[in-house]
């Protein structure tokens, strides 16, 4: 049985958020279509992920340390202190819940050229040594990106954009998602409507917008 695990990490609620709202439109889509599926949705704004501590750093070497690879379910025979314990206690869990997962949908506004330190807590806690080796090749992504401004191909902005290539090497180069399973839809100009600056390129926002809805549409039917 398919399982969609759906992930957002804008800091503003739906009604402000077009990351929320076009992540909510794949979702339903996608539930629509597998009306007996699994689904996940997690809030990393709101219920954030703890930042990685001592405890994740000293464990997560002690793995890599080992000469044979650590089945998930035997890490936690490795940890050696309380505190150890209580940070695999807080990983365990989410690493399980992406791997039971087919497809997962992030949904990921630009903040400073980067994702959100939200997201970012969970990439950090979720990329334990070992843990997805081999587990990921089949799993969809689709990658839901908001931006105020435009940081598309020939935009005088396409250089600072260090949102989409950092997330596919992350996806494709550490986790061993293949390319093809990749999908980026992205909205731009989305301040276009209340930054004057950004005024003269309502049309263009209103068009990335409509595409963006389309796409996901497309790629929740596939």
């Amino acid at each position: 049985m398919p399982a969609l695990l759906h992930l957002d990490s804008s800091a503003g609620p739906l009604d402000r958020s077009v990351s929320r709202r076009l992540t909510a439109r794949f979702a339903r889509a996608w539930q629509a279509r597998h009306p007996d599926a699994g689904y996940r949705h997690r809030d990393l704004a709101a219920d954030p992920v703890p930042l990685v501590g001592p405890g994740y750093a000293s464990l997560g070497i002690r793995v890599e340390r080992r000469s044979a690879p650590v089945p998930l379910p035997d890490v936690h025979t490795l940890a050696t202190t309380p505190d150890e314990q209580h940070e695999w206690s807080l990983t365990h869990p989410l690493i399980a819940e992406l791997h039971a997962a087919d497809t997962l949908l992030l949904g990921v506004p630009m903040y400073n050229f980067t994702v959100p330190a939200a997201l970012k807590a969970w990439i950090d806690r979720i990329t334990f040594p070992g843990a997805h080796t081999g587990r990921l090749t089949a799993t969809r992504v689709v990658v839901v990106t908001a931006r105020g401004g435009g940081y598309g191909p020939g935009t005088p902005r396409e250089r600072f954009d260090f949102q989409t290539p950092y997330l596919r090497a992350w996806f494709t180069e550490h986790l061993g998602v293949p390319d093809a399973n990749l999908r980026f839809v992205h909205a731009e100009l989305t301040r276009a409507a209340d930054i004057p600056a950004l005024t003269p390129y309502r049309d263009l926002a209103t068009t990335s917008l409509g595409s963006a809805r389309t796409a996901l549409t497309a790629l929740a039917d596939a």
